[in-house]
């Protein structure tokens, strides 16, 4: 039994070491975005560039992100966990010192598998590291700092590219791992799950699920070329994507047992979950460039400007998640994309020469509190509709759906609203695309509260109940490790 006190040096140390280690991860999910213009004009990419450059890191990490717990269970969370911040500061090293644009895709990619190997480990190594007594408030402190470290990144991220350069967004993370791993190794105890040590990895379904993703990825955001190239992508992706489904359901010990969606509420929760950071996905992609190239902000600014979002979901989200304990969670996860959906189109009024109070600051804070309304209840839903053996599980595969529908999104978006190759140079261009987009966002977000509303229902008494109550980040909801949830008694 783990027996590490949080009052302990020891504890305070490993607390310290897997908060640095997943705010890399957070950070460059959340600063990349404010400093995209900035990314195009340096290295003259298009606006394809651009897609790629948040794509390919939302792939491999999507992708990958339940083998990388396994790896974890298998061969010492430690050592994966330092693995991961190793790989993730080497190849934020090629980002930084990248000098094109498809080196920086590569290296982005690269970024991705590192954080598919830090991100549940950091989680891990505090649930399998702290006593039972403690365990709540680490996960908790945890989470919470983890969500200031999303509440700076896009400040942060618009200060850099304002200053020294963009380049920094991904240099600043070389000294950060030059400070995790030595804590690391010194401080904090190795674990594995024996019990679970046992079996095959799904290395081929992790592989065929990726390629599904990219394939289908790389036809939407070449689509506009009309190739016979691209159509057979397209259809590649789609076989890949029965490819994963087969393997899933004939292997003994699969990434993602297709029986876990036996349970109505798990699936249908996640149809919520896809329609909702499909919509998050596609908002945080275009509207810091929105208020860079069209309302004319600064990185800084731009950055800045959406601050308030992750503050009331930092100061509101474990209220929400009690009131949703009450009155269960139907109509949170009805009114909450709802209320997301009238912040999107509320960002209709941004456009030159925009006011800040007057027109992006209200939008900002009705998605806040949407947002603030939905994200804790989704995660003790998700985490609810399943038994308490599969609760990490669950919450795995919840937040990979998150991420792969943000992939999507990002893919899609410009497609659909006719954004050419240039269209993030020119203000007007732009400015047309992003008024389509925030009502294809919108219409996303009022289909998943009319799932919502028509397919959940409160959880039996006893359910799993998650350990991260407190939730700063925007682009997926909070990941449970494989050893969340307790029972209520």
């Amino acid at each position: 039994m783990p027996d590490v006190r949080m009052a302990s040096p020891q504890g305070k140390w490993i607390l310290f070491t897997t908060v640095l280690g997943s705010s890399m991860a957070l950070l460059d999910s959340t600063v990349v975005n404010v400093a995209l213009p900035r990314m195009g004009q340096d290295l003259d990419a298009d606006m394809a560039a651009l897609q790629w450059t948040v794509n390919s890191y939302m792939l491999t990490l999507a992708g990958l992100i339940l083998l990388g717990g396994s790896l974890g269970d298998r061969y010492g969370r430690r050592k994966v966990f330092v693995v991961g911040v190793v790989w993730f500061a080497t190849a934020s090293l090629l980002c930084g010192l990248a000098p094109n644009a498809g080196v920086l895709v590569a290296a982005r990619a690269l970024q991705g598998v590192g954080g598919a190997l830090l991100t549940p480990g950091s989680l891990a190594l505090i649930q399998a590291s702290f006593h039972p007594d403690d365990r709540g408030r680490a996960v908790g402190l945890w989470s919470g700092f983890g969500g200031i470290g999303a509440a700076v990144g896009p400040f942060l991220g618009g200060w850099l590219v304002d200053g020294p350069g963009w380049r920094w967004v991904f240099l600043l993370n070389v000294p950060l791992a030059v400070v995790c791993v030595p804590v690391a190794l010194r401080h904090v105890p190795e674990s594995s799950a024996g019990e679970r040590a046992q079996g095959r990895f799904d290395v081929l379904g992790a592989v065929l699920g990726a390629l599904a993703l990219g394939l289908v990825t790389y036809a939407l955001i070449e689509a506009g070329e009309g190739s016979v190239a691209v159509a057979f992508t397209a259809v590649a992706g789609v076989a890949s994507g029965v490819a994963f489904v087969y393997v899933e359901r004939s292997r003994p010990d699969p990434m993602m047992p297709l029986g876990i969606f036996a349970s109505r509420q798990f699936t249908a929760v996640n149809l919520v979950t896809l329609c909702v950071y499909a919509a998050l996905g596609g908002f945080f992609f275009l509207s810091v460039v929105q208020l860079q190239v069209v309302a004319g902000y600064s990185a800084l600014a731009a950055g800045t400007a959406l601050l308030p979002t992750t503050v009331l979901m930092l100061l509101f989200s474990a209220r929400s998640g009690e009131l949703a304990n009450h009155i269960g969670p139907r109509i949170p996860l009805t009114v909450g994309p709802l209320l997301c959906a009238a912040g999107m189109l509320l960002m209709l009024r941004v456009g030159e020469d925009a006011s800040y109070v007057a027109d992006v600051l209200p939008a900002v804070l009705v998605l806040g509190v949407g947002l603030v309304t939905l994200v804790a209840p989704l995660t003790a839903t998700v985490l609810a509709s399943v038994d308490v053996a599969r609760a990490g599980l669950a919450s795995g595969i919840n937040n990979a759906a998150a991420r792969a529908a943000g992939l999507v999104a990002v893919a899609a978006l410009p497609l659909l609203t006719g954004m050419g190759p240039e269209a993030y140079r020119s203000p007007d261009a732009f400015d047309d695309a992003f008024r389509q987009a925030m009502v294809w966002c919108a219409g996303a977000l009022v289909l998943g509260a009319a799932v919502a509303f028509t397919t959940v229902r409160r959880p039996a008494p006893d359910c799993t109940r998650p350990e991260c109550r407190t939730h700063g980040s925007v682009t997926a909801p909070p990941l449970e490790g494989r050893r969340a949830g307790k029972r209520l008694t």
